[in-house]
């Protein structure tokens, strides 16, 4: 392992990823939702995940020249469509618009089709409630996960993120798929050996499974049961139907094939000062309620913990990653 500054990541990244054939614009927005991925402690989804990108637009599911398109269909609605491209370059483009419309109009909806997916979910609503905005988003991919009462794949996993601005303090942040557990989770213990939990898929013919192998033939479990399910349901209506975005049932492997997934993001975000000025500070009374009175977890706070700790340390990063990117970059 070595350590690597936040400069000299986001530089490396760039420079890695222009060379191997993605646009500068899409290279920068991926390289800043990569390190906030990391800051986070999100490894599975920071600069390990790069690489499920660049498999993509090497096999040609990703274009990395993609320029998106914008429409403002009504003033507080954004709709991207990615042509092909990264959902984080579309965001990006119209992250501004987006807050002054939900500063201006009390809430704005950003509405995106026709991308791969999208990595973290949470760090995009994150970087709305650090500009003082309540953030919302969902999000949808190639089918892994059995619907209610079903053994065969009809959603991907789903995730809904949510993120609110406290006084004083870092925002609340809740960032979890309608899966018992992430994909990455079960593909990382297939590439280890070891065996997955009971309840957290299927095999091929329907039967619970603790093999991660097997699990890819079959499907993933929903958490809680037909509760976790009916949410990944909602999902699949904001992230898919709203946005005009294929279907998760409809969308290509984002690790096979020649051809993008095509699936949407939808992000909602609501200016809450517009109702109550003082949100921010009952937000930061709530919080510490909470945790000091009643001894809860408040999802987000340690993560802000840890992003100021590496923000100041470094990262620490696998030398072999390091330089596997460096190769790239030098090419």
């Amino acid at each position: 392992m070595t350590t690597i500054t936040t400069d000299a990541l986001n530089d490396l990244l760039i420079d890695a990823l222009t060379a191997r054939g993605f646009s500068h614009q899409q290279a920068t927005a991926l390289t800043h939702q990569t390190i906030l991925s990391e800051e986070l402690g999100q490894q599975s989804v920071g600069i390990a995940h790069v690489f499920d990108y660049i498999d993509g637009l090497d096999k040609g599911r990703i274009d990395g020249k993609a320029v998106p398109s914008v429409s403002r269909p009504a003033p507080a609605m954004i709709h991207v469509d990615g042509k092909r491209g990264l959902p984080q370059t579309g965001f990006d483009l119209v992250f501004d618009n987006l807050v002054a419309g939900a500063r201006d109009l009390g809430m704005c909806a950003f509405l995106q089709k026709n991308t791969t997916t999208c990595g973290s979910l949470g760090t995009f609503v994150l970087r709305l409630a650090e500009a003082g905005l309540v953030a919302m988003a969902a999000t949808n991919g190639p089918p892994l996960l059995a619907g209610s009462g079903a053994t065969k794949p009809v959603f991907c996993t789903n995730p809904l993120a949510f993120s609110a601005p406290q006084a004083g303090g870092p925002p609340l942040l809740i960032d979890q798929s309608s899966s018992a557990t992430a994909f990455v989770n079960i593909r990382e213990a297939a590439r280890s050996g070891k065996p997955i939990p009971s309840g957290w898929a299927l095999n091929r013919h329907g039967q619970a499974t603790t093999d991660p192998k097997a699990a890819f033939e079959g499907a993933l479990l929903a958490f809680g049961g037909a509760r976790g399910a009916n949410i990944a349901l909602m999902v699949e209506m904001l992230a898919a139907g709203l946005t005009g975005a294929n279907w998760s049932l409809d969308a290509p492997s984002i690790f096979e094939g020649d051809q993008c997934p095509a699936t949407g993001l939808f992000v909602l975000a609501i200016n809450p000062l517009i109702i109550d000025p003082e949100f921010n500070n009952r937000m930061a009374e709530q919080i510490r309620r909470l945790t000091e009175d009643y001894d809860m977890h408040i999802p987000g706070l340690s993560k802000a913990d840890a992003r100021e700790q590496i923000k100041s340390a470094g990262f620490l990063v696998d030398e072999e990653i390091i330089a596997q990117l460096q190769q790239m970059a030098d090419k």
